[in-house]
């Protein structure tokens, strides 16, 4: 059993004393999916694939006397999906309050600060190529890891300070055997259209590491009319004093909503090394056509200097087309 260190929100934490909850209410939902998809590349040739997932969410809450709401998450799938020999994934107890905002305790699949914002404007362009290897042994370097530590971990979202202005602390008390995580965050929506974050993570201790090492992301979007623009910087800093592992990632995104069912988004990447060369760079465009529960999505993209460095049979291409179904 882990043993949590007492988190110092005590006001959240005292308004459950001596209370009783209403009957609750449960709900389900869930997801399935089809993709198939291919690589092609100076010595990369992975072929065609296709693959399934799917998924299913419970989801219980009730209403405490005091007005507070506390609900109850599970998620089950497929277990080759979840990298695990259990259908159980993500999993997590949420207690929220319109005046004192929301805590959340993930077993599995929680969010620290930074984890909280969607830190790439591009979406996954460069997960479609995070860690593929080709025929020549060069492997293309993995993105940056922005939400490490997803067991046992708590987030905390205050309500509004001020119009559209919100804050988030998160901890995470092992997010391996030899370091803690702390987490703070800052998000304005307060004008319309305009999307503001901010937050930084800190490892407290890091295995061979001669100081702790954190991870911080910036990320802004607009939107006006049917086009969104999105910009987001992450940085990871390994806490060597050597800088080789250390890692930023800039990224833009456009999208246009053609129709209430059509969109398309074009997005790129830069991944900067500090033990590398060049820059690793990928693009993609996606196209989405959403028609009720269902959605069709195409996806194309590439990627040059994938292991960073001046390498073309490190440059590859990658293609997609997939349909999810959500109920």
């Amino acid at each position: 059993m882990t043993n949590f260190k007492k988190v110092g929100l005590t006001a959240l934490a005292a308004s459950l004393v001596s209370v009783s909850a209403h009957a609750g209410s449960l709900s389900a939902s869930g997801s399935a999916s089809m993709n198939t998809e291919g690589f092609s590349g100076e010595q990369l040739d992975a072929g065609t694939t296709f693959s399934m997932a799917n998924s299913v969410k419970l989801s219980g809450s009730g209403e405490l006397d005091n007005g507070m709401t506390v609900s109850v998450s599970f998620e089950l799938d497929d277990s080759s999906a979840n990298g695990t020999k259990s259908p159980f994934d993500d999993h997590s107890v949420t207690v929220s309050s319109d005046t004192m905002g929301t805590l959340v305790l993930a077993g599995h699949g929680g969010k620290s600060s930074v984890g909280a914002i969607d830190t790439t404007a591009a979406g996954d362009m460069w997960d479609n190529f995070d860690g593929v290897t080709y025929t020549g042994g060069v492997t293309v370097a993995d993105a940056v890891a922005a939400n490490s530590g997803e067991d046992n971990n708590f987030l905390y979202t205050s309500p509004d300070l001020m119009d559209g202005l919100n804050v988030t602390l998160s901890y995470n008390p092992q997010v391996t055997a030899n370091e803690s995580e702390t987490g703070f965050g800052v998000n304005y929506s307060g004008i319309e259209g305009l999307s503001l974050s901010y937050a930084v993570t800190d490892e407290n201790t890091h295995a061979g590491s001669d100081t702790s090492g954190d991870n911080t992301v910036i990320k802004a979007s607009y939107a006006y009319g049917p086009v969104t623009v999105a910009y987001s910087e992450m940085e990871h800093d390994e806490g060597l004093s050597s800088g080789a592992n250390d890692n930023e990632i800039t990224s833009y995104a456009v999208s246009y909503t053609v129709t209430d069912e059509l969109s398309v988004t074009y997005g790129q990447e830069e991944s900067d090394l500090g033990s590398a060369t060049v820059d690793a760079e990928t693009d993609g465009i996606t196209v989405a056509y959403t028609a009720g529960g269902m959605t069709i999505t195409a996806v194309m993209a590439e990627i040059e200097n994938g292991n960073h460095a001046t390498n073309t049979a490190a440059d590859a291409e990658y293609w997609k087309l997939g349909a999810s179904f959500a109920f």
